[in-house]
């Protein structure tokens, strides 16, 4: 019999009214956790809070805006695991071919992947349990690259080595990035209906990455939202999932 290591715990998903998030947050309060969901959209996090039941609890947190980044944790108050999901899968996403770049427009994609991260983690100092962790999400670009895909891969690749530097800076507070292939999210788009994703990402978004950033992936081996990666690491498929643990990270101990 397996043993719970986040019963009584608190967890909060930024981005977890959808996706991979919300898998996370039910994940969670399968095993005894209490989850607070964040999201940018009010009536996202109402639905996520009713469709998790018991245990769970959310707010906005737009991480586009600072300030309300640190309004959602001045009312979390403290708790002991963060993570973040949230993504913006604009037309812009992937950046294009670079002769053909509108770099003010492509900018944006920054914004909330690595900046609304930045933001997050900054204003949960103070509140995570010194025995807690931070866990951040990047993509299988950073490490499949795909051709009109220089920007979202560059995105991937700031995220890990963000999470390189925090994992020292925050030291002992673990800090890790999860690097999710390619996910199969038609359960959730045929349960949810034209609903939108992971902070307005349609779900019709996964259908077309399928075909773009996802051209190559072994698709019978995509990942389900639920998946779980083994013990003491992760699945290693190129359409699967890599855990980047702290404790791999040069100057951090485990």
């Amino acid at each position: 019999m397996s043993i719970s290591t986040l019963r009584d715990q608190r967890i909060v998903v930024i981005g977890g009214s959808s996706g991979i998030g919300l898998a996370v947050a039910e994940g969670a309060l399968a095993e005894g956790a209490r989850v607070v969901v964040g999201s940018s959209g009010a009536a996202n996090v109402e639905a996520a809070v009713a469709r998790l039941g018991e245990g769970a609890s959310g707010a906005v947190a737009n991480v586009r805006d600072e300030v309300s980044v640190a309004a959602f944790f001045e009312g979390v108050g403290a708790f002991d695991h963060l993570v973040f999901t949230a993504g913006d899968w604009g037309a812009n996403f992937g950046g294009g071919l670079v002769a053909e770049m509108d770099l003010a427009a492509s900018s944006a994609g920054f914004t909330v992947r690595f900046w609304g991260a930045l933001i997050a983690v900054k204003h949960a100092q103070g509140r995570i349990s010194t025995a807690g962790s931070i866990t951040l999400t990047d993509g299988v670009l950073a490490h499949r690259p795909q051709k009109g895909m220089a920007l979202a891969t560059a995105m991937a690749g700031a995220i890990e080595h963000l999470t390189r530097a925090l994992a020292v800076d925050l030291a002992p507070l673990r800090v890790n990035a999860v690097c999710p292939g390619l996910a199969d999210r038609s359960v959730e788009a045929n349960a949810r209906g034209p609903a939108c994703a992971d902070d307005g990402a349609p779900a019709r978004a996964t259908r077309r990455r399928a075909g773009g950033s996802g051209a190559g992936l072994p698709l019978s081996d995509a990942g389900r939202l639920h998946d779980r990666p083994g013990a003491g690491g992760g699945r290693r498929a190129d359409a699967g999932v890599k855990a980047r643990r702290a404790g791999e990270f040069p100057g951090v101990e485990t």
